[in-house]
């Protein structure tokens, strides 16, 4: 009887097909899941799209897109017609199967389950890696670019006597399809190895051949073109050593030939080139000859020949004859270094001039005259952007949905009398964490803008004279008023402005609120249209936010803006531009316009070297918002060629050709047609606010600390290398000083000049080195023209004349009388001047906290010529001191050992102790200032035993002098006074 279930083995299950309705439910399910991936890679590219066009760039992303999807299709198809050729040849070549050996007995199997699928499996292997192959290629659309649009540089490496262009267009691009045609060798050797191995082809423990015949002469040409191009690549590798870096005691980054490469690996590479050519040639020859024999003996011979040529050969060279005489072996190629690089980063006509850094009293102006000088020198801005925005934002923010950047920015504005004016502005910008109530509403519909901009005069001759040393506003208020010209004050796109806003429909916008809510709402132009409902979609699924599809907020005029910073909408504008990391805002023709500087780079300049611009222009202010982007790109050359504007209301970009004459802006130009403006659209009231970049200065510093140095033999022994210092006003150490904007005159020029200057001091030492100006004002003649005063005496550095100044018993007591009220002292820019053959130093000093916990300018400290600093309520008076005692002793010195100190005489041991007591509290209170951080206790301790030590010191000495002669009395008056004023 039939088993009817129910005993040991269970009921017998029957499975059937899934119903109708089950088939069409789960083939919907799946129509959808695809349409809906669809629709989220369709929303990406249909946003992108829109957006370009909304800024008429649609040409930017055409061009890019169709040069991504050219390089995709093309090389995809030649990676997989090369795979799948060699994978068809292989199979086409089996051989017949004989007598199966255990070996071939194991591989059937494997090849009757791949029979039925075998076109398949190759259309599937060959799409994996075209695939691969096309994406890798697409991310070379620079290169491609670059190479089909290149424009010679009229410059020729002085090596091969090539131009420029070759290394920075031609060989990037040579060098990409090198690695391309290694990469599709390689694979289809592999691809075909497999093959004949898998149909008998190919034998590893089969008795007889190794391999047929048909299998060797295939693998053999493959083998042969590998080689071939291996041939190729030692050709072009004589021509990469001039652009090779390399490790080199002379500098970092070294870039170009040594005396090593031009003797040794040069000869050698052309020696291993013929060399490959020859082995490629052998290999090609077994289609004929069918055995390895030849190609074998011949791959081993360049091997041996890369070992003993390519690495024994140069390391004996350079141990055995630049080691031991490498200053003259290296001085040819460390000029064509210098060179290079100077050329490269735009510092070949620096101007270098000696400075002694200390006024001759014999043929230099004294006292008053000396005080006349230093008022038409500079326009001494007391107003550090980088301490006042916490007073910008105590008195100006006005509601708490504003915000100043940390870090406010210096311009030039018309003043009194139509004189230029340094000028510290910012832009009141939205601040969504201030908003009352956080939702979606509020967020992306009714708080969508800053408004206005706040300035003030960055030069505040007497800190005390308005309102307790505030800056002195000339544009404020909400909505502002002052000194500019009317404008429209609404800022829609700026630095802050991260998030998305909808505006222009039915939802109103608050602008801003005095004495009522003000509301408006936005008839700009820019951002794109959500009337249409596949936008709205697009951008719903694209933002991830559901609610923009179905919003009531949401109608007739609704636009979307997004992309809002003034570096992002430039990069994205132009790629192929390194956007600077401080954009900075201008009031022109009635509009908000954010200025940013924008940068053609290449890794291919030869013989210059590298610098990283993520390193190269770090500083004590660097941050998130003030980093150039593509912080970690190498370069060894780099231009200024673009200045951007974008419009802080409508968000619209221009981009403006700066430097005529750079090929890469010229390649660039001829790639995306149309995108840039030529310089002659530059308004004459844009052209009054634009200036010298901040970041390529500090690359361009950073390079000059050693290619100020024009011979090889100095610049190989490193002995005149610079350094830029530390900021002397911040605790942490390792943040270089940033350089600062001024208006001022250089020695030799006639009338001041809006600025870029910094300090250098000598690698290892604090004393000043050197003092750089570049001519910052874009209107001017001299227009990136950079002067350097190389200091020949000895002359104190920006830490040491910092150093100095909380040395003073005034700073002490001021600092004790800050803390008394809980305020505490905040240092401002350490401004450097160079005046009447010495140096000046002023720099503001802030107090902060206690009833106004922001920083208000207190007083001045002012230095000149090596003296000891002053320290006063306002800037006039602090030079009044300064040059009043400009011919005498000028300051604070040590009590004894120091110029015109005072010798104890041996004949009164009570003068003798009480200067060595003195000498004692004043090394005690410089070791408090050295303290980290300082003890101020400490030194107020030590500030008072020196008093008492002066005290005493002064009345031994009168009672000594009333019993020596009138004439003693006379000569010992002065150094008995100066010994008091040092303690004073």
């Amino acid at each position: 009887m039939p088993d009817r279930g129910g005993g040991p083995t269970g009921p017998r299950i029957r499975v059937g097909r899934p119903s109708r309705r089950v088939r069409t439910l789960l083939m919907t399910l799946g129509v959808l899941a695809v349409l809906a991936m669809l629709f989220v890679m369709f929303a990406g590219f249909w946003t992108d799209w829109l957006w370009y066009r909304s800024l008429h760039y649609s040409s930017v992303f055409s061009t890019t897109l169709k040069t991504k999807i050219g390089l995709f299709a093309v090389f995809g198809a030649l990676m997989a017609t090369a795979v799948g050729l060699n994978i068809w040849l292989a199979h086409r070549l089996r051989p017949p199967l004989s007598a199966m050996s255990l070996e071939q007995q194991s591989l059937d199997r494997y090849r009757m389950g791949i029979a039925p699928f075998k076109k398949w499996v190759l259309l599937a292997v060959t799409a994996l890696v075209g695939l691969i192959a096309g994406a890798s290629a697409a991310g070379q659309w620079r290169i491609w670019l670059l190479w089909v649009n290149g424009v010679p540089f009229g410059q020729k490496d002085p090596q091969f006597h090539k131009d420029v262009a070759f290394y920075a267009f031609d060989l990037p691009w040579y060098r990409f399809l090198l690695s391309f045609g290694f990469a599709a060798t390689v694979l289809s050797l592999i691809a075909a190895a497999v093959v004949h191995y898998l149909y008998g082809g190919l034998r590893i423990t089969s008795p007889g051949a190794r391999a047929t015949g048909a299998a060797t002469g295939h693998l053999s040409v493959l083998l042969g073109v590998f080689v071939a191009l291996k041939a190729v690549a030692y050709w072009l590798d004589r021509y990469a050593l001039a652009v090779k870096s390399s490790d080199f005691k002379a500098t970092d980054n070294w870039t170009g030939l040594r005396y090593v490469d031009a003797q040794a690996y040069l000869p050698a590479k052309t020696i291993l080139f013929c060399i490959a050519v020859i082995c490629a040639v052998l290999f090609f020859a077994t289609l004929w000859r069918r055995t390895w024999q030849l190609p074998v003996i011949g791959f081993g011979l360049m091997v041996l020949s890369a070992v003993l040529i390519g690495g024994l050969y140069p390391a004996i060279v350079q141990k055995f004859q630049v080691q031991p005489n490498e200053q003259a072996k290296e001085a040819p190629y460390i000029k064509k270094n210098i060179d290079a690089t100077r050329q490269a980063y735009g510092i070949d006509g620096s101007q270098v001039a000696d400075y002694s850094g200390r006024t001759d009293d014999k043929g230099g102006a004294k006292g008053a005259k000396l005080r006349q000088v230093a008022d038409s020198t500079a326009s001494y801005r007391l107003i550090d952007p980088s301490v006042v925005s916490p007073t910008f934002q105590q008195l100006e923010q006005k509601r708490k949905y504003y915000q100043f950047p940390s870090t406010l920015d210096v311009d030039r504005y018309k003043g009194p009398g139509g004189k230029d004016q340094d000028t510290v502005v910012g832009v009141r910008e939205l601040n969504l964490d201030g908003v009352p109530k956080r939702n979606w509403i509020n967020d992306h519909f009714t708080y969508t803008h800053g408004y206005g901009v706040v300035a003030a005069k960055g030069t505040n001759p007497d800190p005390q004279a308005d309102q307790e040393g505030a800056p002195a506003f000339t544009e404020a208020g909400l909505p502002t008023k002052g000194g500019m010209e009317t404008y429209r004050q609404q800022v829609y796109y700026g630095e802050k402005t991260d998030q998305y806003s909808i505006v222009g429909g039915p939802q109103k916008e608050l602008d801003y609120e005095d004495d009522g809510e003000k509301t408006t709402s936005y008839r700009g132009k820019s951002g794109v249209s959500l009337s249409n409902p596949v936008n709205r979609a697009a951008y719903a699924v694209a933002f991830g936010e559901p609610q923009i599809l179905y919003s009531g907020a949401i109608g007739e005029g609704s636009r979307i803006l997004y992309n809002r910073t003034p570096k992002e909408r430039v990069e994205k504008v132009a790629p192929w531009l390194t956007i600077d990391g401080d954009a900075y805002p201008a009031v022109v023709d009635g509009r908000i316009k954010w200025i940013v500087d924008a940068y053609t780079t290449t890794n291919g300049y030869p013989y210059a070297s590298r610098t990283t611009l993520g390193d190269s222009t770090a500083d004590s202010l660097s941050d998130g918002d003030r980093s150039v982007v593509a912080q970690q790109n190498k370069v060894n050359y780099i231009r200024n060629s673009v200045k951007a504007t974008v419009d802080a209301y409508d968000g619209s970009v221009d981009l403006y050709e700066w430097d005529t004459k750079d090929p890469v802006l010229k390649t660039w130009e001829k790639a995306f047609p149309g995108t840039v403006k030529p310089k002659s659209e530059i308004s004459d009231k844009l052209m009054e606010h634009l200036r010298y970049p901040q970041d390529l200065f500090k690359v361009q510093r950073e390079l000059l600390t050693r290619y100020h140095v024009t011979d090889p033999k100095q610049f190989y022994s490193g002995s005149d290398a610079w350094q830029v210092p530390d900021d002397p006003t911040q605790r942490e150490e390792g943040n270089a000083v940033p350089p600062y904007y001024l208006s001022m005159k250089m020695p030799g020029q006639q009338n001041q000049t809006f600025s870029l200057t910094t300090t250098f001091t000598p690698n290892g030492r604090p004393n000043l080195g050197a003092f750089m100006a570049i001519d910052a004002d874009a209107n001017s003649k001299d227009y990136g023209t950079i002067r350097m005063l190389k200091v020949t005496s000895d002359v104190p550095g920006p830490q040491q004349v910092q150093s100095k100044l909380n040395g003073r018993a005034e700073v002490a007591e001021f600092v004790r009388n800050l803390r008394g009220t809980d305020s505490d002292i905040e240092y401002g820019n350490l401004l450097t001047v160079p005046l009447n053959g010495g140096f000046l130093y002023i720099e503001p000093v802030y107090a902060r906290g206690g009833s106004a916990n922001y920083p208000l300018l207190k007083k001045v400290g002012v230095s000149y010529n090596g003296k000891e600093p002053v320290f006063k309520d306002s800037l006039g008076e602090a030079l009044d001191t300064v040059f009043g005692e400009s011919s005498g002793d000028g300051g604070e010195k040590p009590p004894s050992g120091g110029d015109g100190g005072e010798k104890p005489p041996s004949s009164n041991p009570t003068l003798q102790q009480a200067l060595k007591d003195a000498q004692e509290a004043w090394d005690d209170g410089q070791k408090a200032l050295q303290e980290k951080p300082q003890d101020w206790d400490a030194y107020g301790r030590a500030q008072d035993d020196l008093k008492d030590a002066l005290d005493r010191a002064a009345k031994a000495q009168e009672k000594a002098g009333k019993t020596q002669k009138p004439d003693d009395g006379k000569q010992n008056e002065p150094k008995s006074q100066s010994a008091g004023n040092k303690g004073g």
